[in-house]
């Protein structure tokens, strides 16, 4: 129940952000500091505290990852692929949104968890989808939901891939993995030392501010 309350609360806040911004989203200035964020953009944090309630995840991994994946672009895609070097020939991937999550991987998201409404370029959406997939990597490959670094090399490479281990033929993305390691710590270092002063709830926030 608490759950469902804080999902309405927060779709609320967000759709009332959008009216006044002109429904322009902008990613948050201050991308360095997981408690600017939170406080740049009304509503985040009270979806993140949704995932992380529901899925068991705590809320800086998939946080960490969305900055390197997306830098919180709601419309992020993929780079184009170019035919004769020159011509324009699609994407690369299918990769959309905050996420950056492939098309077939989110009918698998909408499939396992119902959320038939989920948009890609929804933060609150986007984030519920990497706490059901960092959630699921820990059942299917045992990676601890806490372990940034491992977690990511299996959102990049898939469940099989990273079993395979075909990370090691591409040292570029240990690097970036352990790069989104080193994020998550200090996003929960800093999580730590203002989570009691962010505001629990949209209506808090337009009362305190």
């Amino acid at each position: 129940m608490r759950y469902s309350n804080r999902r309405t609360i927060a779709s609320i806040a967000i759709l009332f952000t959008l009216l006044l911004s002109g429904c322009a989203v902008t990613p948050p200035v201050d991308q360095s500091n997981i408690c600017s964020i939170f406080r740049e953009k009304s509503g985040w944090h009270e979806s993140a505290l949704d995932m992380q309630e529901r899925w068991n995840v705590p809320l800086y991994v998939p946080m960490a990852f969305m900055q390197q994946e997306s830098s919180f672009r709601s419309d992020a895609l993929p780079p184009r692929r170019y035919a004769l070097g020159f011509i324009p020939w699609g994407r690369v991937s299918s990769a959309y949104g905050y996420s950056q999550a492939k098309t077939e991987t989110w009918s698998d998201y909408l499939k396992e968890t119902g959320n038939w409404g989920a948009e890609r370029d929804d933060f609150a959406d986007a984030m519920d989808f990497m706490g059901w997939y960092i959630s699921k990597t820990q059942k299917v490959n045992g990676i601890s939901v806490s372990n940034a670094s491992a977690q990511y090399l299996n959102y990049h490479e898939g469940w099989g891939g990273y079993r395979k281990r075909s990370y090691e033929r591409k040292p570029w993305l240990k690097t970036v993995a352990a790069r989104v390691g080193d994020r998550s710590e200090t996003y929960s270092r800093q999580y730590q030392g203002c989570k009691q002063s962010l505001p629990d709830g949209f209506f808090e926030r337009l009362f305190s501010s």
